[in-house]
């Protein structure tokens, strides 16, 4: 009966908090972040775990959470290093240091506190579990190790409220709206990605009468895809690179909305033309054919020979609802739905080369999913020098970003369906959150509501908060970073998975989720350092 005793627990407590969750308080819902209080009040009453069963539990759901945020944001992780990593990564790290500088404040100043109960109150003021046991681990002893368990205990619920209310005041000082901030990141985002345009031009440069395609791309250096020419006898032909344009003709071109104008002073004005009616009267047909072929995942779109194996020309191809530029170079994925332009059947027949089975992508790929989670704690396992790991969140985390950016490599299938994703990442989470909640409810009260506790807690909120307003103010005041982005900094410098669900949920945006990865595998690394650092230096 505990098995099933334990199993009616998780349940109320998560079935509970996800219902809480969703209420909502001067319009505000802490979405499943509920979940750990209503844990920690069912802890406070009594209700306990096996321990070894309430560890397995908290840790396999930090992995599945952690790792489903990984392959998600895994794809745009390394451009987004690099057009803002360094800064994100930079601010992250200031908001460490004030965190060590304030402990090291309150030790020297206040002086009734040990470090041990400060390092303590710092992992759970920020939220890292991974540097609490690093540190417990440098003291040794189990007085210690009881006294920092308190500590992180008395810290950690302020410290995901302290996060949260963080994103309000810098949200109030700078007076943001969120709705600005994520039209302005998709914005950001569609010019980034080059969304392409679709015209009609019709050619009237002497100059390039009876050139072929090929020299045409070696006269206007761009990316563009012809898709149909139609000659002064409205006859439409599907284009290869072989083929010639002369004055009169008129091409239905695909290519970058920022090349438009060079395209048109050198070749023609647009025109306005139905090419549905023309493609009707021509017996031309445009198809969408998705990937769900395995073998094709990580191919070059060029490789698939479509002029000269099908007479097709593919114009553009969406994925993950945005439509990209059918280069020859692009890598194409599992999932991917490739815009062809030709006959019906040779569309057909290439549908049935890539599989075009929308059934296929509800298959959850399982073996890509568990080999990333061994690999992910393989990796935080290993020591990475003076006793340093990057644990079961740090690991499957780097792992999972790695994977989604080149598992194709390796012949892993990374698609996953945005419904299976977001299910894996709520279980995770609750499972985690639960699972913290319950092993610090029960002597949570008493170690908080006593003078010791409250400045416990006292310190861990000062700890947690005052780092983030600085970094938050010197990001949008200074650098003028996005909100989202901010809360996703301030999530991930924290490593903090209840503050990155709620950004999530309140944004429905998935920028937070890549500031998060952005700034996490730094983090979780040097907060490990800064809590054993503390230790050694003060106890060793």
């Amino acid at each position: 009966m505990e098995l099933a005793n334990t199993i009616v627990l998780y349940s109320f407590v998560i079935a509970m908090g996800v219902f809480l969750g969703k209420l909502r308080l001067g319009g505000v819902s802490l979405g499943v972040t509920f979940v750990l209080f209503v844990g920690i009040l069912m802890g406070h009453f009594g209700y306990v775990v096996n321990p070894e069963v309430l560890k397995f539990v908290r840790e396999f759901g930090l992995i599945l959470f952690i790792f489903s945020i990984g392959m998600q944001v895994g794809p745009g992780f390394f451009s987004s290093f690099k057009k803002g990593g360094m800064r994100l990564n930079g601010l992250a790290v200031l908001g460490i240091a004030l965190n060590v500088l304030i402990v090291l404040a309150i030790y020297f100043i206040e002086g009734n506190t040990n470090i041990e109960a400060l390092v303590g109150v710092m992992s759970g003021a920020v939220t890292n579990t991974p540097g609490l046991a690093a540190a417990q681990q440098a003291a040794g002893t189990p007085e210690a190790v009881n006294i920092m368990a308190m500590g992180y205990a008395a810290a950690y619920p302020l410290g995901v409220i302290g996060i949260i209310t963080a994103m309000f005041v810098i949200k109030g000082i700078f007076r943001i709206k969120t709705e600005d901030e994520i039209r302005a990141i998709e914005e950001e985002r569609e010019q980034s990605q080059q969304k392409p345009a679709m015209i009609s031009i019709e050619v009237t440069n002497p100059l390039i009468n009876g050139q072929t395609l090929f020299q045409l791309h070696q006269i206007i250096p761009c990316d563009f895809i012809i898709t149909r020419l139609m000659g002064s006898d409205d006859k439409i032909v599907i284009p290869t690179s072989k083929t010639q344009v002369h004055t009169g003709d008129k091409i239905y071109i695909v290519l970058p909305q920022q090349e438009v104008n060079r395209f048109e002073s050198v070749v023609g004005p647009s025109v306005d033309i139905d090419w549905e009616q023309t493609d009707r009267n021509n017996e031309v047909v445009s198809r969408r054919i998705v990937i769900t072929k395995p073998e094709y995942n990580g191919v070059a779109l060029g490789s698939l020979r479509l002029h000269s194996a099908y007479q097709l020309n593919a114009t553009r191809v969406n994925r993950a609802g945005v439509d990209l530029l059918a280069s020859p170079a692009l890598r194409l994925q599992l999932g991917d739905r490739i815009t062809v332009v030709g006959d019906l059947g040779d569309i057909d027949r290439l549908a049935t080369r890539l599989g075009n089975s929308m059934k296929r992508l509800n298959e959850p790929n399982m073996i890509t999913i568990f080999v990333g989670i061994m690999l992910g704690i393989i990796l935080g396992s290993l020591n990475l020098g003076f006793g340093m790991k990057l644990g079961l969140a740090g690991g499957p985390l780097v792992v999972a970003i790695l994977l989604s950016r080149f598992g194709y490599k390796l012949k892993l299938v990374t698609y996953t369906s945005s419904s299976a994703s977001l299910l894996m990442r709520e279980l995770g989470i609750c499972l985690f959150l639960a699972s913290v909640g319950i092993s610090s409810g029960a002597g949570f009260a008493d170690t908080v509501f006593n003078s010791t506790g409250m400045w416990w807690v006292i310190w861990g909120f000062i700890i947690t908060f005052v780092p983030l307003i600085v970094v938050g103010c010197i990001a949008r005041g200074v650098y003028k970073i996005n909100f989202l982005t901010i809360m996703g900094l301030f999530s991930g410098g924290y490593t903090d998975p209840p503050a990155l669900a709620y950004a999530n949920g309140s944004t429905g945006n998935d920028a937070p989720a890549v500031a998060y990865s952005t700034v996490y595998p730094l983090t979780m690394f040097l907060r490990v350092v800064a809590a054993q650092g503390l230790i050694l230096c003060f106890l060793g």
